[in-house]
Order: C-alpha cells, then structure tokens, then sequence
C-alpha cells in the first residue's frame, strides 16, 4: 500500500472551513477568526491557543456546517477530483488529514473518491444548536499531524507515505513521512516553501512528482 495524505483546507479547496463557519457570525466575528487561523498557519501562534477560541466565537449550528460543506465542493481545487482518481490508478491510497471538522469535509471526500477522513468531530444539540468538539483529537494540537501519521503507519503498514499541505501544521509531518509536498496555489506560505521535499502550485503536478 502507498499512502497519499492531503490536507484540506487551502489544498484540496480554496477556503478554510472555520473561517467559513466564522463567516456566518458577521464580519466582526469573521475577522477576528480568520486573522487567528492566519497566524496559526504561519507558525505564529499555536493550534491549541486558537483552537477552541475560534468555535466558542463563532458557536456554528448544524445547518452553518452543511452550508460549509458545500461551499468545499463549490470551491474545489481545480485538477483535484482527476488528479486524485489517476493517482488511485497508479495504486495510490488516498486520505484527508486536517485540523478542521470531519462533518464538513466529508461531502468533499466522497465527492472526492477519498474513503477516509482524519478531522476532529464537532457535536450539535438535537436541535442543531453548537455543543463542542472532540477536545481529545490530536489536530487540535501542535503536533497533531505527525501523531495521525505515526498512528497510520502502524495500522496500515505502508510502502510509501507521501503527505501534502499548504500549512506549517503540515509541515510538521515531513520528519514521519517518505515526502512532504508543499502546495501554494491558495496561500503560499514561504517557511513551507522553502522546507518542502517539493513545493507545487497546483495538484495534477503530483502525477510527475510521484
């Protein structure tokens, strides 16, 4: 088995789910989100500092999470849907590893042909009201990437592991991966770019890559 695991958010699409669920509160609310996930992905504040922070601002309710969840299709990384089919061709297995919500990226996933997502779970009150998150996940950590990883890597035992971002979050998987591929076509960030295996700008050049 080889593994390809990609990020989601500004990789497999455009936009950052949590900015998006922040979106949905105001445009006071979603500044103040999106400017703590900023620095989060540049290195400069931690995950777990801005982590529960931003959900308890934005207290997102079930019908704001499917909404997002639409919106990931909608924004889709262009070559993404082909890139990620040929690349099963070639035996490749494809996984989502990301910070953000599994019940938002898994429409995208399925959309996607990709059977299995690593995100931390969000709950809802029966009415669809916000009443937490899986404190416990390790995304919602510095870290975090690396231990979803190391945890794969045990159960499934493959060849080749090849993992791909565009965060310093992401980054920190290269020292357990067989190759760490930088992706800039939505936030370039220049920490990833310059200690990448490789940096691409757009995902079908993984067909020459790998």
């Amino acid at each position: 088995m080889k593994i390809i695991a990609f990020d989601c958010d500004s990789t497999l699409s455009a936009i950052e789910g949590i900015d998006e669920l922040g979106r949905g509160g105001g445009p006071a609310i979603f500044a103040e989100v999106e400017a703590m996930t900023t620095a989060a992905m540049n290195g400069q504040l931690t995950v777990e500092a801005v982590f529960r922070r931003r959900l308890e601002i934005i207290r997102p309710r079930r019908v704001d999470a499917e909404a997002v969840g639409r919106k990931y299709i909608e924004r889709v990384e262009p070559t993404a849907r082909a890139t990620i089919a040929e690349l099963k061709a070639r035996g490749w297995t494809p996984l989502i590893i990301s910070g953000g919500f599994r019940p938002l990226i898994e429409p995208l996933a399925a959309y996607l042909g990709i059977g299995r997502v690593e995100a931390v779970d969000i709950f809802f009150n029966e009415d669809g009201s916000y009443r937490g998150f899986d404190v416990a996940y390790p995304t919602t950590r510095s870290g975090g990437k690396p231990e979803v990883i190391t945890a794969l890597k045990r159960e499934l035992a493959p060849a080749r592991f090849v993992m791909v971002g565009d965060g310093v979050s992401d980054l920190e998987a290269k020292p357990v991966v067989d190759r760490f591929v930088g992706f800039g076509r939505y936030t370039p960030r220049e920490k990833v770019r310059a200690e990448a295996n490789d940096y691409i700008y757009s995902l079908d050049a993984l067909l020459t890559l790998l």
